[in-house]
């Protein structure tokens, strides 16, 4: 009796350590990678997955504005839920079976043609286009499959201070990212997601021309179409 109890306490502790490993893996990555990515502060609270389901969340994640713009995070993701397969994490494609992002928020900043979010995307796609190929020395990027991608509940505050103006978004719904490709690069999958996360924020803001300057989102939009076309250009080259 004794001797079984003892072995499920030390199965219970392996199974306990490799969930924190695993864990672990996504959080160190998150944050080694994050702000080479973005150029800008990024930070994972706590992830933690279990090693048999692959089912798991992340908390208090943070990405900050890129230079030139408010102390104020470009958005923030609560709470991720995360299904994925467990063994991919070791393998060169991660599988994301599903990714669901409740209550995402963003802030979002204009000057002109440039808002926060634009400049950020347009660092993300500088690192996708040529800060991975330098990582590559060190080794073959890690690529990712995103089969279900769901933000739910999100919403953007449009300027700041007393004149912050709080937009509800649509659901944004992603599939099948990079199956066609074999897998994307972090900053390839960065620049997608993103890219429709400001197409989202625009059109949003766009609808509430009645509260907001029209002129403005109008130069807004047109920039939000001109990085959607260079977020295609990305899968023109080989990662």
């Amino acid at each position: 009796m004794f001797g079984l109890v003892g072995l499920l306490v030390v199965v219970a502790a392996v199974y306990i350590g490799v969930a924190f490993f695993l864990g672990s893996i996504v959080k160190g990555t998150v944050n080694r990678v994050g702000p080479q990515v973005t150029q800008s502060n990024v930070v994972l609270e706590s992830a933690t997955i279990s090693p048999l389901s692959g089912i798991g969340t992340l908390n208090g994640f943070t990405v900050g504005n890129p230079p030139g713009w408010s102390s104020t995070p470009a958005f923030h993701l609560g709470r991720v839920h995360v299904d994925l397969v467990p063994k991919s994490v070791f393998a060169d494609v991660i599988v994301i079976n599903e990714l669901t992002i409740d209550q995402p928020e963003f802030n979002y900043e204009t000057r002109l043609v440039s808002s926060n979010i634009n400049d950020l995307l347009a660092n993300i796609q500088k690192y996708a286009g040529s800060g991975e190929k330098e990582a590559a020395k060190e080794g073959p990027p890690k690529k990712f499959i995103v089969k279900q991608l769901r933000f739910t509940n999100g919403k953007a505050t449009l300027g700041l201070g007393g004149t912050a103006l709080p937009i509800p978004l649509p659901e944004i719904k992603l599939d099948n990212l990079g199956v066609a490709e074999g897998g994307l690069t972090g900053g390839q999958l960065s620049a997608v997601v993103l890219g429709d996360v400001l197409r989202t924020i625009v059109k949003a803001a766009t609808e509430a021309r009645g509260l907001t300057g029209a002129d403005s989102l109008e130069k807004t939009k047109e920039a939000a179409k001109q990085l959607g076309d260079s977020v295609k250009d990305l899968f023109k080259k080989k990662p």
